[in-house]
């Protein structure tokens, strides 16, 4: 599957989850530090709570990037239509799982961080940021 076309001039790569407050908002960071040129990202969720994970935006502090001021979002048509490509970070309720709305679709399949310890949450972190990377690489 060739990700790279598109008729726009920047190419949207969406990440979903349920809530939009732990996975998604850290692939969608990540994705925005290592993306090449010509690429965005967003993030959304099916049933967003009011704010970012806190113990998520600790662990991406540690490592130099403030997702503090991100806002959890309701993932909509428009964000489906308006991206390229849809990441879904993995699903724990089947009922709420983004990957049945969307096309073009990757499921990445990773662990809630919700609930989890800080070492937890870092160890998921770690895994989402090689995914990113990895995922940059064939869109270069």
């Amino acid at each position: 599957m060739n990700f790279t076309e598109s008729s726009k001039d920047e190419k949207k790569i969406l990440f979903v989850c349920v809530e939009n407050a732990g996975r998604s908002q850290m692939a969608e960071a990540f994705f925005r530090k290592y993306a090449p040129k010509g690429y965005e990202s967003e993030s959304a969720g099916t049933k967003p709570t009011l704010d970012v994970n806190p113990v998520v935006v600790e662990a991406m502090k540690e490592i130099g990037i403030d997702i503090g001021k991100q806002k959890p979002k309701v993932l909509t048509s428009q964000f489906i239509a308006d991206s390229i490509l849809s990441v879904n970070m993995g699903c724990m309720d089947k009922t709420e799982c983004p990957a049945v709305f969307m096309k073009n679709s990757l499921d990445w399949n990773i662990e809630d961080p919700k609930g989890q310890s800080i070492d937890k949450v870092r160890e998921i972190r770690d895994n989402i940021e090689l995914k990113v990377k990895d995922l940059c690489k064939t869109l270069e």
